[in-house]
């Protein structure tokens, strides 16, 4: 099996910053695309930011220029830049992982069990 865990969240005020780590184990061959997803109160789960192998990136329009994804690879981690910190980033965000494993070498994606993002003074 595979697990994904997350740290780093935690309370921050307006205008601070974070970094989040999603670290991936288990039985992977290797992992194809990364992500951070996040969740408020009663909202739907939303991309936040992803990561090819690669290194390609892309981002939600309310983050970008201001959150930052990056991975090694070696390592199976996947981390998340945060700065200039917003109120309306509160949520619970999730690591993603499309990893690729078994003797299939088949694709499945799991995820992370989630960190609560709180901004607030």
């Amino acid at each position: 099996q595979v697990q994904l865990v997350e740290s780093g969240g935690g309370l921050v005020q307006p205008g601070g910053s974070l970094r989040l780590s999603c670290a991936a184990s288990g039985s992977i061959i290797s992992i194809t695309r990364m992500a951070w997803y996040r969740q408020a109160p009663g909202e739907q789960r939303d991309l936040v930011a992803a990561i090819s192998s690669a290194g390609n990136t892309n981002y939600a329009s309310s983050v970008k220029g201001r959150f930052t994804i990056s991975r090694d690879n070696t390592e199976n981690t996947v981390y998340l830049q945060m700065n200039s910190l917003k109120p309306e980033d509160t949520a619970v965000y999730y690591c993603y992982a499309d990893v690729i494993r078994g003797s299939s070498r088949r694709q499945y994606g799991y995820w992370g069990p989630g960190t609560q993002v709180t901004v607030s003074s």
